[in-house]
């Protein structure tokens, strides 16, 4: 009997195996989870191949956190086929090429204000498909990299981050009276497909298995899986507003 046995979980943001958004599919599977995955746009297709890796192969729903049209086919989906939910994961984040980089006054805010809205605000979005569905209380997770300080090259992703940061704080205000959990798990960096459209990505690599104390390896992401699949499960009933680091240590180390 695992920690997720019978629960509905919706996971978002698997395109690949080597998605951090798969290893937490894989293992709330083998924990006991019923899971649905969505995808979006060109990623879609692939989010459905990727699908028929898991032990099971979970049902995917197209969702575009951009199109309001999709939260009310998604949340309807869901409680004709489930529902319940109890917990989704918030795997979502883009941000056009001119928002990373070497210069961070070079991005307009044409740009800026799609690199919010997808890996910010969506955090919002995804809440409005499932918080209705959470009848029985339940848990949001989302996947964060520590906004807590300027990266290399993450620029105005790098704000972004930190307006998630901040709107997990106020989710969790918001859907507590619910015993609706908001908390995100702030992974150390991983060889995902978002990774390497970070220009800096191997500044990143170079320090982070020095510096942390339990050290770091960017090829396995299974620490992450783990920790968020216990924040998604009822193991931490009185944790929200939270962020849990999972990076080795490496937050809070100088220099």
């Amino acid at each position: 009997m695992g920690i997720l046995d019978g629960k509905n979980v919706l996971i978002t943001g698997v395109l690949t195996d080597a998605s951090l958004a798969f290893g937490v599919a894989k293992l709330a599977q083998e924990e006991g989870a019923n899971v649905i995955l969505t995808g979006a746009g060109r990623g879609l297709r692939l989010t459905e191949r990727t699908a028929r890796k898991l032990p099971v192969e979970p049902e995917v729903l197209e969702f575009d956190v951009t199109q309001p049209d999709h939260v009310v086919a998604v949340r309807d989906h869901l409680q004709a086929n489930w529902g319940r939910v109890d917990a989704a994961l918030h795997a979502i984040g883009f941000a056009p090429e001119s928002c990373l980089g070497d210069d961070f006054m070079g991005a307009p805010w044409d740009d800026v204000k799609v690199a919010l809205e997808i890996s910010a605000f969506s955090y919002k979005t995804l809440a409005e498909v499932v918080a209705p569905l959470m009848t029985e209380g339940g848990s949001i997770v989302g996947l964060d990299f520590d906004a807590t300080v300027a990266w290399p090259a993450y620029n105005w992703m790098g704000v972004a981050k930190a307006a998630l940061e901040s709107a997990n704080r106020y989710l969790a205000r918001s859907l507590g009276p619910q015993n609706i959990r908001c908390n995100l798990v702030a992974a150390g960096p991983i060889r995902t497909i978002a990774a390497k459209s970070i220009p800096a990505f191997s500044e990143f690599e170079d320090v982070w298995d020095g510096k942390a104390p339990l050290g770091w390896d960017v090829n396995d992401s299974s620490a992450v899986a783990r920790s968020t699949v216990a924040l998604l499960s009822d193991w931490f009933p009185s944790t929200t507003a939270s962020m849990i680091h999972v990076d080795g240590g490496f937050h809070a180390m100088g220099v």
